[in-house]
């Protein structure tokens, strides 16, 4: 039986995708051999943790050739600048502050700490994109965090002002080594925050391409709140973006003196709204996945049935989960166009549609695409402008299926 990974608690099943390849496996040959995995969502009723039962092993989805660089899309670019521009702030009185970075990919971020000469370290574990961050300036040890890395850091450098991390905390399966890890590394005085994926946007949208191997935790206030409390530490402020199709940034602190802002509170009732603190919230999330599911393939059988080309826009790593689980293949979308060089030239895991240049898309302006990175969508119609004003039509899919 499935136990919690962070209390050990007997979990509650939410929702099973069945067998499904590793996300970001895009594979270079049909004849690539693929690891397929069980997809099951678990829901713990004591420290509200959402999470997966089945996970791969850490160096299948982040080893030498990590497919996702973050500079590729000029939206996040705006906004890892933005954050960094708040790091500076909130270290720009202390003496010679020290930021932490987990899961900093290409330097994305940290380039700009790195540029006001402040010291810093980026962790990351994937060698490619490690070495795309060490090019524009940042520091970067390249390993997994725990308390072992954090004892070392320390020793190194010394405590750190700031330790953050974007899109990374839920790809940690040991978060209570992490967390003993933030404890070990972070000034008394020192804060750290983090943002993912904020589960109440993804069952309000049923938004279940955000589910997948490297996504091990889908976190709430409620269960971020248990966990830092477990901790020593506190969740003092809740703050929501609109990156990722919804994400919020959780701000913890040492010690659990002081209260939390206006903030914290108001998201706690959002979720009890949605009933995210019990396992009754999520018998609707599945339904609507189905529902998703069906009316994509049947509005997609119809285009097709009249001989029209359909392509996808953007081999994201949440596409593998929407393909495997609804079937979709190369005789339904022809290829998707991508701007990754990692990816361009290879096949999506287990369905195998072929990934071409979006130069390819440019040429072909296909009547139809599947708009499978529809987190940037309002980065993605300001680009492509021009081939929806010649007609093409953008098929999105939450939370509803839309052609516009």
């Amino acid at each position: 039986m499935d136990k919690c990974k962070i209390c050990k608690t007997q979990t509650k099943p939410v929702i099973s995708f069945g067998k499904m390849p590793i996300a970001n496996g895009f594979i270079s040959s049909l004849n690539a051999d693929e690891f397929f995995y069980d997809l099951k969502v678990l829901f713990c009723p004591n420290c509200f943790m959402v999470q997966l039962g089945q996970i791969p092993r850490p160096e299948m989805m982040f080893g030498e050739t990590y497919a996702y660089i973050s500079s590729t899309s000029s939206a996040m670019a705006d906004h890892f600048k933005q954050q960094a521009d708040e790091i500076i702030r909130l270290v720009s009185k202390r003496k010679d502050p020290f930021v932490v970075e987990l899961g900093c990919n290409d330097g994305i971020m940290l380039k700009h700490i790195a540029e006001k000469g402040i010291n810093h370290l980026g962790i990351e574990p994937a060698n490619n994109v490690a070495d795309l961050a060490k090019k524009t300036g940042v520091r970067v040890l390249t390993e997994f965090f725990d308390q072992k890395s954090a004892q070392k850091i320390a020793r190194a450098h010394g405590p750190a002002d700031v330790i953050c991390a974007s899109n990374t905390l839920l790809s940690i399966e040991n978060l209570n080594s992490a967390f003993e890890g933030f404890n070990i590394l972070l000034r008394d005085n020192g804060l750290l925050f983090f943002e993912d994926p904020y589960l109440f946007d993804i069952v309000s949208l049923s938004s279940f391409d955000q589910i997948y191997d490297e996504h091990i935790y889908y976190f709430s206030g409620h269960s971020v709140r248990e966990l830092a409390k477990r901790h020593g530490m506190k969740l003092v402020k809740m703050n929501h973006q609109d990156v990722h199709g919804g994400s919020m940034c959780y701000y913890i602190k040492k010690g659990t003196a002081g209260r939390p802002s206006a903030q914290v509170a108001k998201w706690l009732k959002k979720e009890k709204g949605l009933k995210l603190d019990r396992i009754t919230g999520y018998k609707r999330f599945k339904r609507n996945v189905d529902n998703i599911c069906r009316n994509l393939k049947n509005t997609l059988k119809k285009i097709k049935s009249g001989n029209n080309q359909i392509v996808g826009y953007g081999a994201t790593s949440k596409s593998t989960t929407l393909l495997n689980y609804t079937r979709i293949g190369p005789k339904t979308i022809d290829y998707i166009s991508d701007n990754t060089p990692t990816k361009i030239g290879k096949f999506t895991p287990g369905m195998h549609i072929p990934i071409k240049a979006h130069s390819q898309f440019t040429k072909d302006s296909p009547p139809f695409t599947v708009l499978f990175a529809w987190n940037h969508k309002k980065e993605i119609f300001q680009k492509e402008k021009d081939y929806r004003k010649k007609g093409g039509k953008f098929i999105t899919y939450f939370p509803k299926v839309t052609i516009e």
